[in-house]
């Protein structure tokens, strides 16, 4: 069967923060053309690095460990300059006196485990021992002084949570940098990108009506968040409006700074280059 005739295979965080952008997604527009797949960020890298699916948001850290197989679309993102609110440390005592404690690390995130090693080692010179285990916040800190929350599992720990500390690692990046921190972006493969530019161009413009749907009118996707994840409207108003889902080039200098105290700590073994999609060639930016 011929590659025109598959269905583009796009991943989907099953994660709140993601739909500002995908919510009012037509669907039914592209019937018989494209497949949702709906994943933890963890799996969907994995996915998309090995070809299963097509297209993806993606951790910002997998995307350094295989920049050359993607392409980015351009204004789409999981970012903050501040308060992300689903990328929490909860822990026992204040931050600087756990750096070289026990830290349990979720096994659905990428971006935001490194992001923390980066501010641990780099900010409070911290040697901490890190372990991974499921997103269970009770289970995580019988063992460990700290452990790393994110997405609605962040959310919700922190509303049932009364005596840990809880550190809000967007708004601590911001504090330490004063730049955006990108989480994800929406990668591409080359060759699905190369092959069918039209077709990419229909998914990206559907993309981007969907994202602007999702930031003028909130008012189901709050509904829905409440009856999924529970929450109070207030919540999930500031909630959203504290997101960004843009990536311009404040979100990309972010990123590059991220990727440069990756580098350096030799989390990632060279220079990543921030590679964007457009309609008529691939452009390094």
């Amino acid at each position: 069967m011929s590659r025109k005739m598959d269905l583009i295979r796009i991943g989907e965080i099953n994660y709140t923060n993601i739909w500002p952008i995908l919510y009012h997604f037509p669907k039914k527009k592209f019937e018989n053309q494209i497949q949702f797949v709906t994943e933890v960020p963890t799996k969907l890298n994995k996915a998309l690095s090995e070809g299963k699916l097509d297209m993806a948001p993606i951790s910002s850290f997998a995307y350094a460990e295989t920049f050359r197989k993607y392409v980015l679309f351009p204004d789409l993102s999981v970012s903050s300059f501040g308060k992300v609110n689903s990328i929490l440390l909860f822990h026992k005592k204040p931050l600087e006196q756990i750096v070289h404690g026990k830290i349990a690390l979720p096994t659905t995130s990428a971006t935001s485990v490194n992001l923390l090693k980066i501010i641990i080692h780099k900010f409070y010179k911290g040697e901490p021992q890190y372990f991974h285990s499921t997103p269970h916040l009770d289970q995580m800190m019988k063992e460990a002084d700290a452990a790393l929350l994110i997405g609605d599992d962040a959310i919700q720990a922190k509303w049932a949570n009364s005596h840990y500390n809880v550190t809000d690692l967007g708004e601590l990046w911001t504090s330490l940098t004063n730049s955006w921190m990108t989480f994800a972006v929406w990668a591409v493969r080359r060759e699905i990108a190369d092959f069918n530019p039209t077709m990419m161009q229909n998914i990206f413009s559907s993309l981007k009506q969907s994202k602007e749907l999702g930031i003028s009118d909130q008012t189901e996707m709050i509904k829905e968040a409440q009856a999924r994840i529970g929450g109070s409207k207030l919540f999930w108003i500031k909630y959203f409006s504290e997101l960004s889902h843009d990536f311009g080039q404040l979100q990309k200098n972010g990123l590059k700074l991220y990727y440069q105290y990756a580098r350096e700590m030799n989390l990632i073994p060279e220079q990543v280059p921030i590679q964007m999609w457009t309609e008529q060639e691939l452009s390094k930016l």
